[in-house]
């Protein structure tokens, strides 16, 4: 019987993904890579220049500028190509490589990422991981298919004491743990 581990999903099928892998004895990290080409353009060619300026000079902003930002700083989703799978009571943390921000300008927006085990096989994108990332770099970034871009980490984790029985599932997949893509 399988207990956790990662799988490719269907349309990555005979693409020639590889399966994450620890590099060394003492790795506690599963290398996660990306599933096909994909370019990163910087934050600061995205007219992120212009709201960080009105900003810092003391502009009104209206809400024009509002929503360019948000159109603007939005995380880039890199494709992996794999699901994971796993007991109940773990998670998969999806943590930086540090050679990514040291050498690549390469950020997680989100600092990590968690990866429950009802997301596996969910029926909105069959659990596929994707890696959120920002170049705070000023030129873009090629990604290249094979590209290790995050590493993986099993924890198992813990309920409070008065923690309530939830019967309810997992309705869809990427930021959808209240059931609503987010």
């Amino acid at each position: 019987m399988k207990t956790r581990g990662f799988e490719i999903v269907s349309k990555y099928k005979d693409k020639g993904i590889n399966l994450p892998r620890r590099q060394t004895i003492a790795s506690a990290g599963y290398d996660i890579e990306a599933a096909e080409d994909i370019v990163i353009p910087s934050i600061w060619r995205l007219n992120f220049v212009r709201i960080f300026r009105l900003i810092r000079n003391g502009h009104q902003l209206y809400e024009r500028d509002y929503e360019m930002s948000d159109d603007i700083l939005k995380p880039i989703l890199v494709p992996t190509g794999i699901k994971v799978y796993m007991p109940e009571d773990e998670v998969l943390i999806l943590a930086n490589r540090s050679s990514n921000t040291f050498k690549k300008n390469l950020a997680l927006p989100n600092g990590i990422g968690v990866i429950d085990a009802d997301y596996y096989n969910n029926e909105k994108n069959e659990g596929e991981l994707f890696v959120q990332v920002l170049n705070y770099g000023v030129r873009p970034l090629k990604i290249r298919k094979g590209d290790r871009i995050a590493q993986g980490i099993f924890i198992k984790y813990l309920k409070t004491d008065d923690d309530l029985p939830i019967a309810r599932e997992r309705v869809s997949g990427f930021g959808s743990t209240n059931g609503k893509e987010s």
